[in-house]
Formats: C-alpha cells, sequence, structure tokens
C-alpha cells in the first residue's frame, strides 16, 4: 500500500525546480504523451485552454468538455488532436451523457483533468437545489469522475487533476448547511467552501483509488491577469478587497503578483504529468510542487482541515447523497 496524505503527512515540497513563475513549457519539456487520452472540462478559456495547447502538443488525444459549444469551437480552432463534446457541471444529466460517450468508445483514460470553475456569482441554485458553486466547482468533479471510473481503471496508471484554489482558505465545507439553506449566502464563503471540498476528496479518491492504480492531486494555479473567472464580479468587491483604488484601477502591487496564464496552467500540467509525482497522490500542490500545510503566509500551503480524513470520509457521503449514487472507487 502507497503511503497516504492523511492529516496532510505527505504535503512537503519535493524539490521539483519549479516555482511560480515556471510554465506550462517548463513543466512539460520532455515528456512525450503520444497514445494518451485526457479529458478536460472547461478547457476552452484560460488556464483549460492553456492545458489543452500544451497537452495536445505534447501528443495526447484531448477531449474538451464546454458548456458553450460554439466559442469554444473558435477558441479551440487549429489545435490538433482536440475533440469536443458538450458538457454542463451543473447538470447531472449533461455529465452522465458526456460520460456515457466517452465509456462506449471503449477507451482508456489516462488523465482526468476537473478543471471547470466559477468564482464570484450570485446565489444560484441547480435543478437540484445546490448552490451553483458547490455543483460547478466541485460536485460535478466528484459525478463525473464517478462515471468515468471503469476508464480510469482501465489505464492502469491513470491520474485525476482537480483545480482547487488557494480560496479553500476562506472556508471549511458547512456541512450541516452546504447550500445555504439556513444562513445569509456570501460568495466568497461559497467559493471557499467548494474548494475546500475539492482537496477533500482528491485526498479520499486517491486512497480507495491507489488500490486500482488511480492517483489524485488537487492544486492551486495562482492568482491569473486574462482569464474570464471574474466575468461576474462587481468593481465594488474589488475594491472592497483591496484589489483596485477608488477609481477602478488595479493597485500595481496587485498587478505585478499576477501570473500569466501560460504560469497559471503549469501546476496543472506538472500534477498531470511528471514523473515526481508517480509514487506519491492525495495531495495539494501549487506553484508546480507539492505545497506545504498551511503556516505564517496568509494563502501559502493547505489548510489542515482541508486534508482531513474524517472531513473527507464525511464528505464522500455526503456526495454520493446528493448525486444519487454510489461511488466505491475500487
Amino acid at each position: 500500500m502507497r503511503p497516504s496524505n492523511d492529516q496532510g503527512v505527505l504535503q512537503h515540497p519535493l524539490g521539483s525546480g519549479f516555482n511560480a513563475a515556471s510554465t506550462t513549457n517548463d513543466v512539460i519539456k520532455d515528456i512525450d504523451l503520444s497514445g494518451k487520452i485526457v479529458i478536460v472540462t472547461g478547457g476552452n478559456a484560460g488556464i483549460g485552454l492553456e492545458t489543452v495547447k500544451v497537452l495536445a502538443a505534447a501528443g495526447a488525444v484531448v477531449i474538451v468538455g464546454a458548456r458553450d459549444i460554439e466559442k469554444a469551437k473558435k477558441n479551440l480552432h487549429g489545435i490538433d488532436r482536440v475533440e469536443l463534446e458538450a458538457l454542463d457541471q451543473m447538470d447531472p444529466v449533461s455529465i452522465h451523457a458526456f460520460a456515457e460517450k466517452f465509456l462506449v468508445s471503449g477507451r482508456p483514460l489516462d488523465i482526468l483533468i476537473n478543471n471547470a470553475g466559477i468564482m464570484w456569482v450570485p446565489l444560484r441554485r441547480d435543478s437540484r437545489g445546490i448552490e451553483s458553486q458547490f455543483a460547478t466547482n466541485y460536485l460535478g468533479q466528484f459525478h463525473l469522475t464517478a462515471e468515468l471510473w471503469p476508464a480510469l481503471k482501465k489505464a492502469n496508471g491513470a491520474r485525476v487533476v482537480n483545480v482547487s484554489s488557494s480560496g479553500h482558505h476562506i472556508s471549511p465545507v458547512n456541512f450541516d448547511d452546504p447550500n445555504f439553506i439556513h444562513r445569509e449566502y456570501e460568495t466568497l464563503q461559497a467559493y471557499g467552501q467548494s474548494k475546500t471540498a475539492c482537496n477533500l476528496f482528491t485526498l479520499e479518491l486517491d486512497n480507495r483509488g491507489n488500490k486500482v492504480n488511480v492517483r489524485a492531486y488537487s492544486l492551486h494555479p495562482g492568482s491569473i491577469g486574462g482569464t474570464e473567472l471574474a466575468r461576474e464580479a462587481s468593481l465594488e468587491l474589488f475594491q472592497q478587497m483591496g484589489f483596485f483604488d477608488s477609481e477602478g484601477n488595479i493597485l500595481p502591487e496587485v498587478a505585478a503578483s499576477l501570473k500569466t496564464v501560460q504560469q497559471g496552467a503549469a501546476t496543472t500540467v506538472w500534477c498531470a504529468v511528471s514523473p515526481l509525482l508517480n509514487h506519491t497522490g492525495g495531495v495539494y500542490c501549487e506553484d508546480a510542487d507539492i505545497a506545504e500545510l498551511a503556516g505564517s503566509i496568509t494563502g501559502k500551503g493547505v489548510q489542515p482541515y482541508a486534508v482531513d480524513r474524517v472531513n473527507a470520509t464525511k464528505l464522500w457521503a455526503l456526495s454520493e447523497q446528493l448525486v444519487g449514487i454510489t461511488f466505491r472507487a475500487d
């Protein structure tokens, strides 16, 4: 049995040689993905699009799941070895249809990258009454991974990469009221708990999946300029957070701290392909290496509550209940 990251015992950098400035081209160098099959959700914009470009250029066949097919066609035009399929992370019917079509193809799935996500949105609920950030950023990951599990096992060495965020520092999962039925909605609290859920899912998925040679990783991509994640955020919110001045200009120190899209997608790609992770899983990564447990530096590392086995098993049971499936992952 390979070691588990329960309670964050494996949260120690490996000395990968990369850092916050490293790009996707840096981490993919000398990696050949010929013959590999990859799925990337939300792979038509932002760091998802960059992830698709880099993995396809390395030889992989990349299936992109996207809500807006016409927009995705335009953004993915000209990229070789890319297949495009409709996928809405908030719609369980869409998730099932996407997975079923892939399973019917009979192909193994070497890498699943759960990248799709939303942030800074007003209170919305899906058809089941589940809050939209919890549904999109986490529960869709759980559901899609469960549906694709036979193909992941078939690959005999698959990886599942869940894009999380340092935003998990904002909030643990509120198991008493995850859908804001009995408490006032606060968009960043909802975002934070959805990203904590990604980390807990990664821990438990790896604990179960390593028995059948499937490993799991979560990651913080960094604060990135030039993505669509903040498309619904108001200027007032950014001003309250200290990112913009009273005239609506981004503060110079904030602008200087932002990663490029190529830097932001680097940790996703590293988690997907690095041989340094061949015998390690269930870990939270940042800046293309395993992160430390959270310490004195705000926003760095992973919070202990996000790598806690009790929380992880509790979330797994809740997720099965919300989705209406049993996901044994063995």
